[in-house]
């Protein structure tokens, strides 16, 4: 790698005086780098340049070089490492809250390690990253969907304590247990809706647990779950115990289980009882149990006959999710 050194001395110095005519050098150098194949100087000269402008205040030109750093790891093809990572956390965590600069890196950034990293929902140690970021300023919110999407254990104990604070005092403790435990389940992730529940009912109020009662769940060594006073609090442990016993259409009973959890508690009304929960179980019931979900609409083989007749050809099913049965017999899943 040439030695950026060089561009990096007329940069640098004059970022605090001149932050604008620093910020076009540092393009131009760049470019020139890139050009000529040197993507490992130009990483360097854009990365440097960036946390500089944004020690001196200058979030959009910081952001605007960080954008330009991506292009290049684009350009290389740069797989996502400690060392392309660290380069990325150190610049979110200079770029403030303020304004959109910092979502707009964060969103690049997440799409880069989507291309070049393991995950296609991005690199689960730059959305733990990021969520924990966001968690520790109070945007809640914002936090949700990288830790979700992380999908690590350490993400789905994060998560709980995000949702125990979302929640509050109020009675919504059992919607945020639903709202953690569903989409891992629907990704097959049973090791962090494991994580995420046993952290959630950990730090539940003592006003859901004070008279609760444990319950053991399975054989010798088995888990336990702690029967609150919230209903939607002891499905999702339910539903993430039946899950983790699960084997395809290989074990009747753990089926049975879990058509029985989701008729009881849905005959109740409620959340669980609405369609896009109903659909989100639906889903989680075929990936580790192989139950195929209920027909939406009636069967239309004239509709099938007129497709194929005019050269479409009848319309495929699609092809059902399910997972592969651990030779335990528990269902796989999980990054960590």
């Amino acid at each position: 790698m040439a030695s950026s050194s060089r561009a990096l001395n007329a940069i640098l110095p004059q970022i605090p005086k001149s932050p604008y005519e620093a910020h076009q050098k540092a393009r131009t150098f760049a470019s020139r780098y890139v050009k000529s194949g040197q993507y490992d100087t130009a990483i360097d000269v854009l990365f440097q340049s960036a946390r500089d402008l944004f020690k001196n205040n200058q979030p959009g030109s910081g952001v605007d070089l960080a954008g330009f750093m991506l292009d290049v790891y684009d350009t290389k093809e740069e797989s996502v490492t400690a060392e392309s990572r660290g380069r990325l956390t150190q610049l979110i965590a200079l770029t403030g809250s303020e304004g959109g600069w910092r979502k707009t890196l964060i969103d690049k950034s997440i799409a880069w390690s989507a291309k070049f990293g393991e995950y296609l929902a991005g690199d689960p140690d730059l959305l733990y990253y990021v969520g924990e970021l966001l968690f520790k300023e109070g945007l809640l919110d914002a936090a949700e969907q990288p830790l979700l999407s992380s999908g690590t254990r350490d993400s789905a104990r994060l998560l709980a304590d995000v949702f125990l604070q979302w929640a509050g005092s109020g009675p919504g403790f059992g919607l945020f247990a639903i709202r953690g435990v569903i989409p891992y389940l629907q990704n097959g992730n049973i090791l962090a809706a494991k994580a995420f529940i046993k952290q959630f009912v950990k730090g539940l109020p003592s006003s859901l647990t004070s008279s609760a009662a444990s319950v053991p769940v399975g054989g010798e060594g088995s888990d336990e779950i702690l029967m609150t006073t919230d209903s939607f609090v002891n499905f999702a442990q339910l539903a993430v115990a039946t899950c983790q016993r699960a084997n395809g259409d290989k074990s009747k009973v753990p089926r049975e289980c879990w058509v029985r959890l989701c008729g009881t508690y849905q005959s109740k009304g409620g959340p669980l009882a609405l369609p896009e929960i109903r659909r989100a179980l639906n889903d989680i019931a075929t990936l580790f149990f192989a139950i195929p979900p209920p027909r939406t609409a009636p069967a239309n083989p004239f509709g099938d006959i007129m497709s194929s007749f005019l050269g479409g050809g009848a319309p495929a099913a699609t092809p059902r999710r399910t997972l592969t049965p651990a030779s335990s017999g528990g269902a796989a899943g999980g990054l960590d």
